[in-house]
């Protein structure tokens, strides 16, 4: 009886839904992929020159500032939390997880920019303060700073980047139409994506370039390193294993199950700050990326995009609505980035990208619609842009 009025009305709604879906791609402005008529030297004259000066003092006060904050919140779960009424405790665990994980993708934050020689003047004060932070959160140091740096020197380019390198349409398996074509499917690989993603890219380097042979951030003769970087790797894997045999300690003396509330949930909440952060900062419809017929540094670099993180933009040292800026000049600390993006906002034009859709909202977009890579068929002037690729989520 209600077959005849059902299937009519599920294929309104279903055409809605898709016009609507068209609607939101056509107001995503993609970003030019032209060659652009400003150089890098123009774009660093806009900025003020102290944006570039890099101050120890100042930047130890940040970390002084986190380390603080998670002292406090580690004293809080120790002696606070346990102290509270049962009915109220597993709330409180929940806001401190969330809290400490927030805080600690801060200090990986800072650690981050000592490998990018952005912390002070002085580069072995610089790895001396990166090793020390990211062994803490389990980072090998010299292992991430040098294929990090190789990140910023290929971006955008699909046969030379070094995450989240996108599947070219025919690269592509045969289940991804099953996963990301439904809801449910798309929400497990973003959960595993999340939680297990960081752990995942140092250990296999899923999400990376594509090598060879077995490429591991762990593995001093991976192919992602050159020999001259080899004993760095080695002093980045003792630190962990110092790191590991304290967190042994802290286990045999308090307890597995302790050490997991205290340190193991905050860094799992940490580890999935960091993967929303670089997903969101290097995966947007508007983006293309490029192969080597088209790539070059500059259009790559400029292949990123700010977003808006409302509160935690400060939590997260402005890292979310600077990145633009950080791709163009890595060296310049997080306290000048707001002011130094701001400078070159008139100069990029429409080639900077800035998407203020709310975090949680734009995780699910992105996981929706930027499956694949594939070419541009279109025409710039007389030259074809075969060389340019964009997102796409048609199978």
């Amino acid at each position: 009886m209600f077959a005849g009025v059902c299937t009519p009305m599920t294929a309104i709604l279903t055409q809605e839904k898709s016009d609507q879906a068209n609607a939101d791609k056509k107001n995503i402005k993609k970003s030019p992929t032209e060659r652009p008529p400003f150089t890098l030297s123009q774009i660093k004259k806009s900025i003020p020159p102290h944006c570039f000066n890099r101050s120890a003092f100042r930047s130890f006060s940040y970390v002084l500032q986190d380390l603080l904050m998670c002292s406090i919140l580690s004293y809080l779960a120790v002696a606070w939390i346990p102290s509270i009424p049962s009915s109220f405790q597993y709330a409180s665990w929940v806001l401190y997880w969330a809290a400490q994980g927030s805080v600690l993708a801060g200090v990986w934050i800072l650690g981050h920019e000592c490998g990018h020689h952005a912390f002070s003047d002085y580069s072995l004060l610089d790895d001396l303060v990166g090793l020390l932070l990211h062994s803490a959160l389990l980072v090998p140091y010299f292992s991430f700073k040098y294929s990090h740096r190789r990140h910023h020197s290929n971006t955008g380019s699909l046969e030379r980047d070094e995450v989240y390198v996108p599947k070219r349409k025919f690269d592509i398996p045969w289940y991804y139409k099953y996963i990301y074509n439904n809801p449910l499917g798309r929400l497990l690989s973003l959960t595993i994506q999340l939680t297990l993603g960081w752990t995942l890219y140092l250990a296999f380097n899923v999400s990376g370039r594509q090598y060879q042979r077995y490429a591991c951030h762990y593995n001093p003769y991976s192919p992602i390193y050159s020999d001259s970087e080899r004993a760095h790797i080695f002093i980045s894997d003792a630190c962990l294993l110092a790191a590991a045999f304290a967190l042994y300690c802290l286990a045999s003396s308090f307890g597995f199950w302790w050490l997991i509330r205290v340190y193991g949930v905050p860094l799992l909440v940490e580890n999935c700050c960091i993967v929303c952060l670089s997903y969101l900062q290097h995966t947007h419809p508007s983006l293309p990326h490029y192969d080597s017929t088209e790539w070059d540094w500059l259009r790559g670099a400029l292949s990123t995009v700010d977003r808006d993180y409302r509160f935690f933009n400060k939590v997260f040292h402005n890292s979310t609505d600077t990145h633009v800026v950080h791709h163009l000049f890595p060296t310049i600390p997080h306290y000048h980035a707001m002011e130094a993006t701001k400078a070159i906002k008139p100069i990029l034009g429409k080639y900077y990208q800035f998407d203020g859709t709310p975090v949680f909202e734009a995780i699910w977009r992105e996981a929706k619609e930027c499956i694949y890579v594939e070419q541009d068929n279109c025409s710039v002037g007389s030259k074809k842009t075969r060389g340019v690729f964009w997102y796409n989520n048609r199978f």
